[in-house]
C-alpha cells in the first residue's frame, strides 16, 4: 500500500467509526457514560473536528476521509447539528449530550 493510500485508509478507519457511533443511541448509552471505556464523545468530536476531519469546513478532507463530494456535504450537515446540540449541553456532558432532545433516538 503506497503512502498516499495508507494515509487515506488510517483517516476512514477513525472517522467512520465516529459517525457510526452517533448513529448508535444504545451504543452512545452503553460506552459513552462508561467511565472505563476509551471512547466517549469527547473522543467523537476530536475526531470529526479535530484529528481526522473538519466538520465545520470538510472540502479540504475530500480525497482524504472524505471520499465523494456529497460527504463533504453529509459532514458539514454533521457538523452543524453537533454544534447545535452543544447549545442543549451547559456543562458538555455525554449526560446531557445524550439527554438533549438532539440526541435522542
Amino acid at each position: 500500500m503506497k503512502g498516499d493510500s495508507r494515509r487515506l485508509a488510517n483517516f476512514r478507519v477513525h472517522l467512520v467509526p465516529a459517525v457510526l457511533a452517533l448513529a448508535n443511541p444504545p451504543w452512545q448509552r452503553d460506552v459513552w457514560l462508561d467511565p472505563s471505556a476509551f471512547e466517549n464523545l469527547d473522543h467523537i468530536f476530536h475526531t470529526l473536528f479535530d484529528d481526522f476531519c473538519d466538520a465545520e469546513n470538510p472540502e479540504n478532507h475530500l480525497g482524504t476521509s472524505l471520499r465523494p463530494q456529497e460527504e463533504v456535504l453529509l459532514m458539514r450537515q454533521l457538523g452543524t447539528a453537533l454544534n447545535a446540540a452543544t447549545a442543549d449541553a451547559p456543562n458538555d456532558t455525554d449526560e446531557e449530550h445524550l439527554a438533549s432532545g438532539h440526541g435522542r433516538e
